[in-house]
């Protein structure tokens, strides 16, 4: 047991995932008497917010993941173990991995999201998502390989399919590639495939509910909107994908977008535990939790970020999927578990809100903060700045910076590499991994997106 982790006379924390919330609650525990130990998947922390960047050649992976250990070298009481985590067992107070089981005594759940899919089948099955490297990685990829074939595809209706890109979901996420992949479409692919004619190319993004954005103001929504339009992406609003089969994303019983490309980001599920009281899981796999993070009917495991569903007054539905939320309340968790062992009471938390940003084109942005709304050149200026504050490492921030300044400069992303090709019948992806991890998804069709993709306003 435990991993070859030493003993330690200190109470153990053992936080499961070094996203957003598990990285913060670390850092805040460097100098308590805790030992910290972080378990997760990947040795690197992913910047979830860019990953569409990475998806469409504007940036490459290593500019937005850092690795876990350096960020961590020096922390004393600090420890990392790569493992994929299987469940919990309460009653024994051990965390359950493919690497053995480990001991603790405060047990921390910060596992994120997964891909929600509302059950449909065919959508899950043969659909693109991006909530990890990976996941960008293969669309990029992807995307490119299709681009080829349709050089060579004789049939003009599977010509059509190989150049058309669906994007499910008008979340922060869905608005961020569809813009990205217009002014690819625009700038940068009619230089390297001249023998296309890429004024065929469509983009359509498809939202279920009645306008893009939804967590975000009207002005917002609508300046959203206008920029999509002006960049020529279709935007069909009050609009579901039923089924996704055979190049045909069907938004009816018979009526379809012919795609070989279909992005799906149109909504989340926590990324709940196996073994968690299964009376604290809502339906949408998120863990309820009290105001101190604590999880409902256990006395030493808690729950922050994404996972957690922390209900307030102000938010009966609980508090959204952003990372400031993730962060807030790991600062706050750090402080509250360090009171518990002294014995103190453990104060609650409370949310600050510091607002949203969504970014559509080089200059056009749209960011709301409390009920001040701006946009274009200056909404853009400012999500450039709080994304490159937020990334990890000094290097991948100037990487970042770089690389943005190039393609400012030259209307082009630079990185359209198929260095790892995907084949979507071979591999099955992050989704095909997590697959017995994540139940059955919510049967109905939530439009609300994954609000992690968005920044927060500091």
């Amino acid at each position: 047991m435990d991993t070859n982790l030493p003993v330690s006379a200190q109470p153990r924390v053992v936080i499961v995932g070094c996203g957003f919330g598990g990285l913060r609650l670390a850092k805040e525990l460097a100098d308590a008497p805790v030992q910290v130990v972080v378990v997760d998947r990947n040795n690197y922390h992913n910047f979830q917010p860019l990953l569409y960047q990475v998806a469409t050649g504007a940036l490459e992976a290593d500019s937005i993941a850092y690795p876990v250990r350096k960020i961590f070298a020096g922390q004393k009481n600090f420890f990392f173990r790569m493992a994929d985590v299987k469940g919990v067992n309460s009653a024994a107070n051990t965390l359950q991995t493919s690497i053995g089981d480990i001991k603790y005594d405060y047990l921390v759940v910060a596992t994120g999201s997964l891909t929600n899919f509302f059950g449909i089948e065919s959508i899950e099955k043969n659909a693109m998502q991006i909530k990890s490297i990976p996941n960008a990685l293969n669309l990029r990829s992807y995307i490119f390989q299709n681009f080829e074939q349709a050089l060579l595809a004789t049939d003009p209706e599977h010509k059509q399919a190989l150049l058309n890109i669906v994007v499910v979901g008008g979340g922060p996420t869905g608005v961020e590639i569809s813009g990205s992949l217009a002014e690819m479409r625009n700038h940068v692919l009619p230089k390297d495939y001249p023998e296309l004619d890429l004024k065929k190319m469509q983009i359509f993004l498809v939202e279920a509910g009645p306008a893009l954005l939804g967590p975000m103001s009207k002005a917002s929504q609508g300046d959203a909107k206008r920029y999509l339009d002006e960049l020529g992406v279709k935007v069909m609003l009050n609009t579901g994908i039923k089924r996704y089969e055979e190049g045909k994303a069907y938004y009816s019983d018979t009526e379809y977008i012919p795609t070989e490309n279909m992005v799906w980001a149109a909504g989340v599920n926590g990324a709940a535990l196996p073994g968690v009281a299964e009376s604290s899981v809502t339906r949408n796999k998120r863990i309820t939790v009290n105001q101190w993070n604590r999880v409902e009917g256990e006395t030493n495991i808690f729950a922050i970020g994404d996972v957690a569903n922390m209900v307030t007054e102000e938010m009966p539905k609980g508090l959204p999927m952003l990372a400031p939320v993730a962060q807030q309340q790991a600062a706050h968790l750090a402080k509250n578990l360090q009171r518990i062992m002294r014995n103190e009471a453990p104060q609650d938390f409370k949310y600050f809100d510091k607002g949203v940003m969504a970014i559509v084109s080089r200059n056009k942005a749209v960011v709301d903060i409390k009920n001040i709304h701006f946009k274009g050149f200056l909404g853009w200026l400012s999500w450039l700045f709080i994304h490159l504050i937020l990334l990890v490492g000094f290097r991948n921030r100037v990487v970042a910076l770089v690389d943005w300044a190039f393609s400012y400069v030259s209307s082009g992303q630079a990185l359209r590499l198929i260095i790892r090709p995907f084949n979507k019948r071979d591999v099955k992806d992050d989704k095909g991994k997590r697959a017995a991890e994540q139940a059955a998804a919510t049967p109905e069709y939530n439009p609300t997106p994954s609000a992690v993709q968005t920044a927060p306003v500091v």
